[in-house]
């Protein structure tokens, strides 16, 4: 049976595919930010909320967004507007998302969770690789990436002594113009999806 199926190769490659699209060095200037105002994310937290993300998209996700007529465009559009507002947040130090009401301790499921762990990108790549590999595979690569999100956001204090003030404040900025591309990307390659359906 293909549930019992487990190839180490697969894996592997699985793995590095959704490494790529999830990009952890990506993420830790957002979470220095984060930390500095005051709202460290939970590693545990974010680690198995996003594993729990994953693992019920890569079985009910399509089926779900079937049930409320939203197809992986539209929801790639929602998700591509999500990383706009962050990425307007890094660039310029606006606040959008509202977080004074979150105990400090809280992870941040919006938008630490999704949409940059757990997005739309990540979603799309799960279902590609469905018809790839086999579901153990991608169980085990889907595993072995929470645990490289975990230790990155255990060590954010590491990487921010690393790194400095001069470091987090450049490394915030360059990451937040490349989030905007990735959104106006993300926005304009399935808006255009969804008008040829028209």
């Amino acid at each position: 049976m293909e549930f019992f199926t487990f190839n180490l190769k697969d894996a592997l490659s699985a793995f590095f595919v959704l490494f790529a699209v999830i990009d952890v060095p990506g993420l830790m200037p957002i979470i220095i930010n984060y930390k500095r105002q005051g709202k460290p994310v939970n590693a545990a937290k974010a680690a198995l909320y996003s594993l729990g993300t994953f693992v019920t998209f890569l079985f009910v996700g399509e089926a779900l967004l079937n049930l409320f007529n939203v197809d992986i465009a539209s929801f790639a559009v929602a998700g591509s507007l999500v990383i706009f507002a962050l990425a307007f947040e890094m660039i310029f130090g606006i606040k959008i998302f509202k977080t004074d009401d979150m105990p400090a301790s809280s992870s941040v499921f919006v938008p630490i969770v999704f949409p940059l762990i757990a997005g739309a990108g990540s979603f799309t790549t799960l279902l590609s690789l469905r018809a790839l590999y086999s579901t153990p595979d991608i169980l085990i690569s889907l595993v072995a990436n929470v645990v490289v999100i975990y230790i990155a956001i255990r060590l954010v204090t590491f990487f921010e002594k690393i790194l400095g003030d001069g470091g987090i404040y450049v490394l915030q900025r360059v990451f937040g113009i490349i989030l905007l591309a990735i959104s106006v990307r993300m926005f304009m390659d399935n808006i255009t999806q969804m008008l040829e359906k028209l």
